[in-house]
């Protein structure tokens, strides 16, 4: 970063500070509480700004106490003292980079999806049997990713197959700042390894697709009923191993636009039919949001977090225990591990990439 950037960048921050000031004396104001939807507002405006203004007044504590010590250097001193504040001078310095590093990350405008909850659709590609088993393994990987995070899942639909994998699974994952992390899992994953089917020791390559849909709230997608047809007929389990003679579950057709979605994980027929509506929105927001990325599919394309689910984003190879993240040409030697839900190494570096294609952007 030059120092015009340098100076740019500081400059919006104290703008910021001088907002987050106002919002204080705002949130305080006896006239501003009684109105709550407007001390609601400003309330969240505060919340938003908080970790940035932080982050700012950090700052200029350091850069004050640096000048502060070093101005103490030019004065007599023993040699303990000097040490000491030499020590010192070298620690503030150390931190001193590390904020001029994320300073400019904290302006980068924020994903309104990112703390929401997440609705993941796996589904079982091509290679047959073999991308059904890779679809549940990647399902499995997920589930404990946000069983380590502290998230909970939901089962919202599921088509197994036999020998345990999924020719497509839908959940839910609930849990803060879901989307944040999971966004950048869209895409088609690839697996190369002998399948359990194999007799002949033959490595095989199949693959399954992931979508991340944030999950939408009633205001911000508006559903006609109109626009509905719902069926209701029995739910059914791998095999036939289950079949419930109760017409719990249900499907969903939006006629505008010939989405279909299921649930019939729930005993409840009304509960099935809220899981199911929380897919409908979710597929309606992505669908809309899609046609908006259209317009600046350049834009879009140029970002690592693009949710394009027809790019082949990862490849899991087993013969050489690796992961590879095509973005970001990121190769990890730690298969079992990732399988076993320790994405973070994986997401950060993409988050990384991500705000670095960002920073270029905007200066």
């Amino acid at each position: 970063m030059t120092r015009e950037d340098e100076t740019g960048v500081l400059e919006k921050l104290q703008a910021l500070d001088e907002k987050y000031r106002e919002l204080e004396s705002l949130l305080a104001d006896p006239d501003t509480m009684q109105d709550v939807a407007r001390w609601q507002h400003y309330n969240k405006e505060h919340a938003q700004l908080e970790s940035v203004v932080a982050a700012f007044r950090r700052y200029q504590q350091v850069t004050q106490q640096l000048t502060e010590n070093r101005e103490m250097l030019d004065e007599p001193l023993d040699a303990e003292m000097k040490e000491l504040i030499e020590q010192e001078i070298a620690e503030l310095s150390d931190e001193e980079e590390d904020l001029k590093k994320q300073l400019p990350i904290l302006l980068l405008p924020k994903d309104p999806n990112d703390e929401k909850n997440v609705i993941m659709e796996i589904r079982g590609g091509v290679g047959g049997e073999e991308a059904a088993l890779f679809a549940g393994d990647l399902f499995r990987m997920y589930a404990r990713y946000a069983e380590k995070r502290g998230w909970r899942i939901e089962l919202i639909d599921s088509n197994a197959t036999d020998m345990g994998g999924f020719k497509e699974v839908v959940f839910l994952v609930n849990g803060s700042g879901a989307y944040s992390r999971l966004k950048y899992e869209s895409g088609t994953h690839r697996v190369q390894r002998v399948p359990a089917t194999e007799s002949g020791g033959r490595i095989h390559t199949s693959a399954a697709t992931v979508a991340v849909l944030p999950e939408a709230e009633d205001v911000e997608v508006e559903i006609d009923p109109k626009d509905l047809r719902i069926d209701t007929y029995c739910a059914s389990g791998a095999g036939g191993q289950y079949v419930n003679r109760t017409e719990t579950a249900i499907r969903i057709t939006h006629l505008p636009t010939g989405l279909v979605v299921q649930c019939q994980d729930e005993k409840s027929q009304l509960k099935n039919k809220e899981k199911a509506m929380k897919v409908l929105r979710a597929r309606l927001q992505d669908l809309a949001q899609q046609q908006q990325a259209d317009a600046v599919a350049a834009d879009r394309k140029s970002q690592v977090g693009s949710g394009d689910r027809s790019e082949r984003i990862r490849t899991y190879n087993f013969p050489q225990g690796r992961v590879t993240d095509h973005r970001i040409g990121l190769t990890l030697h730690k298969i079992d591990a990732i399988l076993d839900g320790d994405l973070d190494e994986l997401l950060n570096a993409l988050i990384t990439a991500d705000q670095a294609e960002r920073l270029k952007q905007i200066q």
